[in-house]
């Protein structure tokens, strides 16, 4: 996967966003209805080109989640570019389903990827806890937790789990990947008008179910079950713990993806390729 489009091609940076609500996730697949697959459909139609023109994408959500802030690119030949560049997100309205819209489409900066160049990504999960359910309106965005919830023993869990860790506890685990990540950000809020909690979650990157993991862990703790202590010690035990739940994924939006100043970005994606390991852990 290059930082920069062969010869002949434009790298094209793409904002969208989606309800996950129909999607069998992100990534494309021969039988099921996915982001990736319908963007490329219709950019694919509305070119009128006989390939398909493969994106890339900053984090590949899973079934059921949503995106408000996702960033995908398209590497396109120039000729494309240049006779559709004008007339595109119009074009790509049209075509797309209305659960997925494109809302930027431009040339991107020498050396930009859409996954490696990002330097964060930031979701948020939303619940609510109020006996009578979630409001009807809102119900495919947010989960219903049927407990009473401790905001203040919430966030005492959450400041223990910041920083540079193995989440290999809390992530579905994959031949040859890495779960060390370095969670920024873990806080959650209560609006009082709605009653919705509102976890925000921001790291470098996500390994698979790592979100809806520790949103899991917290709503035990919120509800009682289990001490503030307790995400900690199983994050620190780096082994899936069975009481940990991976809650349901509507809850869960990309709310945005951060990238350095176009001068980073290939030094960024550089640095976002090589594996890592945590100080002091046993190398080889």
């Amino acid at each position: 996967m290059s930082d920069e489009a062969e010869p002949g091609y434009v790298r094209v940076r793409l904002d969208l966003s989606y309800d996950g609500k129909d999607f069998s996730g992100w990534a494309k697949q021969t039988s099921r209805r996915t982001v990736q697959g319908e963007i490329e459909d219709a950019l694919r139609t509305v070119t009128r080109s006989p390939v398909t023109y493969d994106l890339t994408v900053a984090g590949r959500t899973d079934a059921g989640v949503h995106a408000r802030g996702q960033v995908a690119h398209v590497d396109l030949p120039v000729e494309v570019w240049a006779e559709h560049r004008e007339k595109l997100l119009r074009r790509m309205a049209g075509r797309l389903p209305l659960d997925v819209r494109i809302w930027r489409a431009a040339e991107a900066p020498a050396g930009f990827n859409a996954r490696f160049s990002a330097l964060w990504r930031r979701y948020a999960y939303r619940v609510g806890d109020r006996p009578g359910g979630v409001d009807p309106l809102t119900r495919g965005h947010v989960l219903w937790h049927e407990r009473p919830l401790d905001l203040d023993a919430m966030n005492e869990a959450a400041a223990l789990m910041a920083g540079e860790h193995d989440f290999a506890a809390y992530c579905k685990k994959r031949e040859g990947a890495t779960t060390i990540r370095t969670l920024q950000k873990l806080r959650w809020e209560r609006d009082m008008a709605s009653g919705v909690l509102t976890a925000t979650v921001q790291a470098d990157a996500f390994c698979h179910n790592m979100v809806r993991a520790l949103i899991g862990a917290a709503l035990f703790v919120g509800d009682g079950r289990r001490p503030p202590g307790w995400p900690a010690e199983v994050l620190a035990a780096g082994v899936r713990d069975p009481a940990v739940h991976v809650v349901r994924p509507h809850g869960l939006t990309l709310e945005e993806v951060a990238y350095p100043e176009d001068a980073l970005l290939a030094s960024r994606a550089a640095e976002a390729r090589n594996v890592r390991s945590l100080p002091g852990a046993a190398c080889c």
